[in-house]
């Protein structure tokens, strides 16, 4: 950028010399004069058409006619500088005293044009040769002033052959005073960059120092639609680098991002949509990198302080941070979700969910909070660690207070190629009546409980996420009550009318594991224990349908061991905001039939046995007194007449040996 002021410089010099000059000889002469100068000193042509018209009154100056100044010769997009006509003024009195003071430029119409080329070099650069015979030209370094210097109707083009972009600023109107060569210097803008206009006004504390590419003190205005930001503190331009204080008011983002020739992103209330401020000290360091210290950032009503730093070093930007704040409403976020009684009424919202902010950059931020609306949950006390790589977000959940308990864990946004979210969280004393209220429009559970889920969704809408949902977990829950239902009516009835307003179930225990696929979570190991009762149940819940299709088998009144009492299943289903309860009787009659049969088998078995031993007795009586057979203690009919049978074979074979 020096040489860009460099250049200028060098053009001071030599419009000087041309007024000088023009008075002195004729202006045709002093065209040619000038031009060669000025190729000497740049390498570059430069034409003054019309010759040059001298002024006396009111003021001391020249008039030209069409100027051109020729391009690098690399480029092929035509000249690097055309004006209509230049104006010029100077202090005669401070040229006699040898003191070159203009006191007025003037260029109408301007087209500038400012390249960089594939190799990283500018146009405005001049060959090393060419830059340091210009150095020592009496010209180039001649210290100067300016009264007011005017550009009006212009146009300024940069163009970037490396990255392939295109920039121009028209309508430009520019204002500069240099009333001191090594003193301050004054700029007013205005322009229109793609379409939006903006406006930019500055003091640059050192003119001279500036030209060098020092850091000086300088304070910058800028305005755009209705945003406005400001900056105050210290600049240089070799290299790039400034410290300061920024005070930003982006209220009218839109236009920001029209300057940027970008389109609005679509920021929900809570996170700018309404409203931006920024303020802090802010440094940019030579390699690109900005730091904010102290800093205050008001997304719409939502208040952050803390400290931030952004490189861009890597293939994405990087943000690091460290942020606190008060309150933070964020309930917009959740709205698409449709959570609570709409969620319950209505399905999940299908609209599509855009998660293109994940991939814009790379993040860590830790983020403190005294409390958070998320739209579908309330959070309290709040620490979290949010990581973002390559459009994968992570929230480390360190610290997290809800509805009277805690909730710890993970979450992950994956929005490489498409959105996925998922989470291994573990819950402790949450109060469930409000949460299940917020979430899903549920507040018929009233009691604390603790909660370990794991679970992954797919999808780019809330319904596509829900109806995906996939992973498991279990449940337990201390002494509560579930409202619209009361079993121990039902049991002592057999009358399924015991739901609504009024009817409740007091419970001492429940516990449970569950399994989650395709948006649906199945349970087949449910405890529920209550003073007058305790039941058992299984069935499935639709998470992404909002459906119920459950069943409880409640035992009242049992003795102490368990044995005995009452049970009639209970059968819901329906959807979450209109479950309809009814007595299983076919399995009560069912269950009384199996119990039935095996009563009867198990008599069966027990007569079949008895007429067993009975005719078992009647042989061995029949035995002993046929065949003499007598069965010892303990001893079978069986085995009675073997041994009878081993003795009897002794015996005559004994006879047969011994002759008898």
């Amino acid at each position: 950028m020096r040489w860009i002021f460099r250049l200028i410089g060098v053009v001071f010099g030599l419009l000087a010399l041309v007024v000088v000059g023009v008075l002195l000889i004729p202006g045709e002469r002093v065209a040619v004069l000038a031009a060669d100068q000025f190729q000497k000193t740049t390498g570059r042509a430069l034409t003054l058409e019309g010759g040059v018209s001298p002024s006396f009154w009111p003021q001391l100056g020249v008039k030209t006619g069409p100027v051109t100044i020729a391009n690098a010769d690399w480029s092929d997009e035509g000249p690097m500088l055309q004006a209509r006509a230049l104006t010029i003024g100077i202090d005669m009195a401070a040229l006699i005293a040898g003191e070159v003071k203009i006191t007025r430029i003037e260029a109408e119409s301007p087209q500038i044009l400012l390249e960089m080329g594939a190799d990283g070099l500018g146009n405005w650069e001049l060959p090393t040769a060419e830059a340091a015979e210009a150095a020592q030209t009496p010209g180039a370094g001649t210290p100067f002033t300016l009264d007011r210097g005017v550009i009006t109707d212009g146009t300024v083009t940069y163009i970037d052959h490396a990255a392939g972009s295109r920039v121009t600023l028209t309508a430009l109107a520019v204002e500069a005073a240099i009333p001191a060569f090594d003193g301050p210097a004054d700029v007013t803008l205005a322009a229109v960059m793609n379409g939006q206009a903006f406006t930019a006004a500055g003091r640059i504390g050192a003119f001279a120092p500036f030209l060098e590419g020092r850091v000086v003190p300088v304070d910058l205005n800028l305005g755009t639609g209705g945003a406005t930001v400001s900056f105050a503190g210290r600049f240089g331009t070799a290299p790039m680098a400034a410290e300061g204080r920024v005070d930003a008011a982006l209220g009218d983002l839109a236009a920001v991002m029209a300057l940027a020739g970008q389109a609005p992103p679509g920021l929900p209330l809570g996170l700018g949509r309404d409203n931006v401020a920024v303020e802090g000290d802010v440094t940019l360091t030579a390699a690109g990198s900005v730091h904010l210290r102290g800093g205050t950032v008001s997304l719409d009503g939502n208040r952050l302080t803390g400290d931030a730093d952004l490189t861009t070093a890597g293939e994405r930007p990087k943000l690091s941070a460290q942020i606190a704040a008060g309150a933070l409403d964020l309930s917009a976020m959740g709205a698409g979700g449709s959570g609570g009684g709409d969620a319950s009424n209505t399905g999940w919202s299908r609209d599509p969910i855009d998660a293109s902010a994940l991939g814009t950059m790379d993040a860590a931020v830790a983020l403190s909070a005294d409390s958070v609306d998320l739209g579908v949950a309330q959070l309290g006390r709040s620490r979290i660690l949010a990581t973002v790589d390559r459009a994968r977000a992570v929230f480390d959940l360190r610290e997290i207070a809800a509805y009277g308990g805690t909730v710890s864990g993970q979450l992950v946004a994956n929005g490489r190629g498409g959105l996925s979210v998922g989470g291994d969280l573990a819950v402790a004393g949450l109060a469930m009546q409000p949460l299940l209220a917020d979430m899903a429009g549920y507040d018929r559970l009233i009691g604390a409980g603790d909660l370990r889920v794991k679970f992954l969704g797919v999808g780019n809408s809330m319904d596509a996420i829900m109806n995906s949902l996939s992973g498991g977990g279990s449940l337990s829950f201390g002494k509560g009550e579930i409202r619209g239902l009361d079993l121990v009516g039902m049991l002592r009835t057999l009358d399924a009318g015991y739901v609504g307003e009024g009817a409740s179930t007091i419970f001492d225990r429940i516990t449970a594991s569950f399994t989650l696929k395709d948006g649906v979570l199945a349970n087949d190991d449910l405890v529920f224990a209550a003073p007058l009762l305790t039941a058992t149940g299984s069935g499935r819940v639709g998470i992404g349908a909002q459906t119920l299709d459950y069943r409880i088998v409640p035992t009242a009144l049992a003795g102490a061991d368990g044995s005995g009492g009452v049970k009639v299943p209970v059968l819901i289903s329906g959807s979450w905001a209109a479950p309809r309860f009814k007595l299983d009787l076919q399995s009560i009659l069912d269950e009384q039939l199996a119990e039935e049969r095996a009563k009867l088998e198990a008599q069966a078995r027990a007569k079949a046995k008895e007429l067993e031993a009975e005719a078992k007795a009647r042989l061995a009586q029949k035995a002993q007194e046929e065949l003499g057979i007598v069965a010892g203690e303990g001893e079978s009919l069986e085995d009675a007449a073997r041994r009878r049978l081993e003795e009897e074979a002794a015996n005559a074979l004994g006879r047969l040996l011994g002759g008898n």
